[in-house]
């Protein structure tokens, strides 16, 4: 568990978790509800204004199978099995661990602080990502990489809810994404955080290098001005 991380915090599969509570993260902050974090896997010529907020929170609650009905018995308030091993243990992370062959599962953590939604990060094989495999250069230059590898899982997001900033949460919450794609089968995660802090709050939605190295992922290509590609294999 990261020093930083506040004492209470618990990590859930957005799956399990009621759509309200994911909204009010998202809807907590400006770029959330113009977002919805949507800005990889969108079309080729589709942009957040032709699409629409109320049709890309639709799409995020379809990627990450939340549902407030189906959800509500698995509130992250409620944990009903046990924090899993390795380094999410004190995040009290749930989750089981996913056959190799079987579908890739809904994308995305869900971050509780004493039974509030604080914060949000998406986690996914990197295939699942089809705006970051063909119109992002940071994961792909100066590598050899097959850009449809299923194995290969990516970090692409994170949103704290507003006030909760600068607690530990998108740390905490990069840990824990590591542990559930390794429970899911992955056999490397990688993320893109920015590596300069001459940025816009919102620009940082990538995470940051001391981010992903609490993770223990470690740079694997040259950096560019702002962003670098980040990994770990599992």
């Amino acid at each position: 568990m990261p020093v930083d991380a506040p004492h209470g915090l618990i990590v859930v599969p957005a799956r399990d978790v009621a759509w309200d509570d994911l909204r009010a993260v998202f809807e907590s902050r400006a770029d959330g509800r113009r977002c919805w974090c949507q800005r990889y896997t969108m079309r080729p010529h589709e942009s957040w204004a032709r699409v629409g907020p109320e049709a890309l929170a639709a799409r995020l609650r379809e990627h990450t199978g939340t549902d407030a009905d189906d959800a509500a018995d698995g509130r992250a308030d409620e944990p009903g099995g046990g924090p899993v091993g390795g380094p999410c243990a004190d995040l009290g992370l749930r989750d089981e661990p996913r056959a190799h062959d079987d579908p890739p599962p809904a994308s995305g953590l869900v971050a509780f602080l004493d039974g509030v939604p604080v914060g949000w990060c998406a986690v996914a094989p990197r295939r699942a990502y089809p705006r970051l495999l063909r119109s992002t250069r940071v994961p792909w230059q100066g590598r050899d990489e097959d850009r449809q590898d299923p194995d290969v899982w990516a970090v692409t997001c994170f949103l704290t809810r507003a006030t909760f900033g600068r607690r530990g949460v998108a740390t905490a919450l990069a840990v824990a994404a590591v542990e559930h794609a390794r429970q899911q089968g992955a056999r490397a995660v990688e993320g893109y955080p920015m590596t300069t802090s001459a940025a816009l709050p919102v620009e940082l939605h990538p995470g940051t290098v001391a981010m992903f190295a609490a993770a223990g992922m470690r740079e694997v290509a040259p950096r560019s001005p702002r962003r670098v590609a980040m990994r770990v294999d599992l």
